[in-house]
């Protein structure tokens, strides 16, 4: 699963890697957490780029309430398109969660130890994402979205069973396009990132309660 992740790189670099019509303005943030609101890159009406804020854990739009989002907070790539809660999501309303690293937890000598895991060049990983619209009975309205996860590659194997689908820059376009909403064509890019391209090391168990988020988060744990 991808239970926390950070987001601390600058807007205007966001905007040139995702193709943005303007630098979005955004806090630094070190443990991104469930039920907070979460930047996601997506095609408008408009069919242009844009940046938007939306809760995370995805609510049905037949949900009678927003509670159920809070189980909704990943989706299995390899059933999203049948699952009833995220099918219509995927075929009409994929996204790009940016991320510069995210969480894991590796059960080590009985005990749970937090793993920052990000890209090995330092860049911001594109996570897959699915998003959706919810509408309460007083006609307010609630954005929300689920990550995707896949199974690990060979450098997340020992930390955890699943890992997020990430989305290398080549495939943004075909992922985000609306137009392409035949699972068989999307289901190629719902595949383990390469682990050669990416590192790990352990941080300390700050990072256990979301309301810790400093750059301390991130910091390799000594000894």
């Amino acid at each position: 699963m991808c239970g926390r992740f950070t987001l601390v790189t600058p807007g205007e670099s966001l905007a040139v890697q995702f193709e943005l019509p303007a630098a979005p303005q955004m806090a630094p943030r070190y443990n991104i957490a469930p039920t907070q609101p979460v930047a996601v890159v997506r095609v408008n009406d408009a069919g242009q780029r844009e940046l938007a804020h939306v809760h995370w854990g995805l609510i049905p739009a037949w949900a009678k309430d927003p509670g159920m989002g809070a189980r909704m907070i990943n989706a299995r790539s390899e059933t999203v398109a049948e699952k009833p809660a995220f099918r219509a999501a995927f075929k009409y309303r994929r996204c790009l969660v940016p991320a510069d690293g995210f969480y894991e937890w590796q059960k080590l000598n009985g005990k749970k130890q937090p793993i920052y895991i990000r890209a090995q060049d330092g860049g911001v990983l594109a996570i897959a994402g699915i998003w959706e619209r919810w509408m309460s009975p007083d006609g307010s309205e609630i954005e929300s979205c689920s990550l995707l996860t896949t199974g690990p590659n060979e450098l997340l194997q020992p930390v955890h069973d699943r890992m997020p689908v990430i989305i290398s820059p080549a495939d943004y376009e075909a992922w985000l396009n609306p137009q392409a909403q035949q699972a068989a064509a999307l289901q190629p890019l719902l595949r383990p990132y390469p682990a050669a391209l990416m590192t790990t090391y352990p941080v300390s168990l700050l990072v256990n309660s979301p309301y810790n988020d400093s750059v301390e988060c991130i910091r390799p744990l000594s000894g």
